[in-house]
């Protein structure tokens, strides 16, 4: 873990709520894919929890949704400012598991760990399928920026605005080795209930510190107590307990 302050490289809209920023900074404390960052904004007392998008030698990608006042005064932000960054949290995906077919499931802005893992399997040689699920065609980000690494895309809304109708869940392959996914929660338990493999599940908690001092994010799993910003964000299908 380690504190820098980065500079806004790059800002721009993706959606209406959606936006990126690349930061140029020290890049070293993150190990891979699925692991996050936490930002400390000006008049705020929390830091935000953000999802690494893509990592670069000395630049840092994030793609952040228009939740509330945090992200709302961050979507402001202008090329050029500095901005004070936790890096190196949370353990990410495991890409051991992954066998030759991994699939790759994302809901809104549970997408962008996606990328990041996305390229450091094609970097291994599988062949990956990216599901990219929206609520409708205006939310839709990224689809050919997946297709562009080499990724088989399947792009569902639940309208049925772009792609194919329905959730992600209704839109399966016939053929994976291995699961990882991240997205609100009620999507997460229907791909655990639809899945047939393994899988790693990444989860959005209510954080604190964001590195496990407060013990505020902590969920019960099989294996125990766990913390979201420290054993997780990732958690592994076989370990999770879904409360009633």
């Amino acid at each position: 873990m380690k504190d820098s302050i980065y500079t806004v490289a790059e800002k721009r809209f993706l959606t209406k709520d959606v936006f990126l920023l690349k930061l140029s900074g020290d890049t070293g404390e993150i190990r891979g894919p699925g692991q996050f960052v936490n930002l400390r904004l000006e008049g705020f007392f929390l830091r935000r929890p953000i999802s690494v998008a893509d990592l670069e030698p000395g630049v840092l990608t994030l793609i952040v949704k228009i939740a509330g006042k945090g992200t709302e005064q961050l979507s402001k932000i202008t090329e050029g400012a500095k901005i004070p960054i936790l890096t190196g949290l949370g353990n990410g995906y495991d890409l051991a598991c992954s066998g030759e077919e991994p699939l790759l499931l994302g809901g809104g802005a549970g997408i962008p760990p996606l990328y990041f893992l996305a390229k450091e399997l094609l970097k291994e040689g599988r062949k990956v399928t990216a599901v990219l699920g929206f609520n409708t065609a205006s939310e839709a980000f990224f689809e050919e920026e997946f297709r562009a690494l080499g990724c088989r895309v399947i792009l569902a809304t639940a309208d049925g605005s772009a792609g194919r109708k329905g959730f992600v869940t209704d839109v399966l392959p016939e053929s994976y080795s291995y699961v990882y996914t991240c997205g609100p929660l009620p999507m997460l338990r229907a791909v655990y209930e639809n899945i047939r493999t393994g899988g790693d599940f990444s989860f959005e908690e209510r954080m604190g510190c964001g590195f496990g001092a407060c013990m505020g994010c902590s969920v019960r799993t099989k294996n125990g107590s766990k913390r979201i910003c420290k054993e997780g964000p990732v958690l592994k299908k076989e370990e999770i307990i879904w409360e009633k």
